[in-house]
């Protein structure tokens, strides 16, 4: 009978701190999508880079990515890879400069895949996660937070999002999203401003700029 108890007591000591965690997670993320949602725009310039060590490929092997996206709302315009990315909350357009070739697509990225796409950088995890507070780690003298995501959906392409918070700023500072290759792509944030005066053309698709350098329009 003691044994009963003891274990029944077990099960709920844990679940209790489970739930303690998911709370605690949810408010540090609620928090900062609160605050970095009140900027009028942000403005993020990144690194990314991607490490699998089934295939032996670590995080610093290669050079990383740079990338600069604006974000106002839902509108974005995304620098990388290469491309330049715009939304303007009705129509993305997906710039390719080395083949100058342009797509457009009504609506933004499908989301079905698990990714997390810029529009919803500060909402993406309201639903369809679970959520638990990994470790606190000193990176480059800040304490940065991680919190773990678990999508619900077991066919999800991404099995887990790592989200590191600053936690003086409350902003994000770094992303890490595990995909059920066990491949990990990971973004950090090198420099951050907010409420910038930003041109009116910001998020604006000027085809006729682009028809007279020769750029191909699907």
């Amino acid at each position: 009978m003691k044994k009963i108890t003891s274990t029944i007591l077990l099960l709920i000591g844990i679940t209790t701190i489970g739930f303690a965690q998911e709370n605690s997670a949810k408010a540090l993320l609620d928090e900062v999508a609160s605050k970095m949602g009140a900027y009028t725009n942000m403005t993020i310039s990144f690194s990314s880079s991607l490490s699998n060590e089934d295939a032996g490929i670590k995080e610093g092997d290669e050079p990383p990515i740079k990338g600069t996206i604006i974000l106002e709302g839902e509108k974005y315009s995304l620098d990388y890879l290469g491309s330049t990315f715009i939304f303007d909350g009705k129509k993305l357009y997906v710039i390719n400069h080395d083949e100058q070739e342009i797509a457009i697509n009504e609506g933004d990225f499908d989301t079905d895949d698990g990714f997390i796409y810029p529009s919803k950088l500060l909402t993406f995890y309201k639903e369809g996660y679970t959520f638990s507070l990994g470790n606190l780690r000193t990176i480059k003298g800040k304490k940065i937070q991680f919190i773990e995501l678990i999508p619900i959906d077991s066919d999800s392409d991404i099995v887990k999002v790592e989200l590191g918070i600053d936690m003086k700023t409350k902003h994000i500072y770094k992303l890490i999203q595990t995909g059920a290759n066990t491949s990990k792509t990971i973004f950090e944030i090198t420099t951050f401003k907010n409420s910038q005066i930003l041109p009116k053309t910001t998020f604006t698709f000027d085809k006729a700029s682009y028809l007279k350098k020769n750029y191909t329009i699907d």
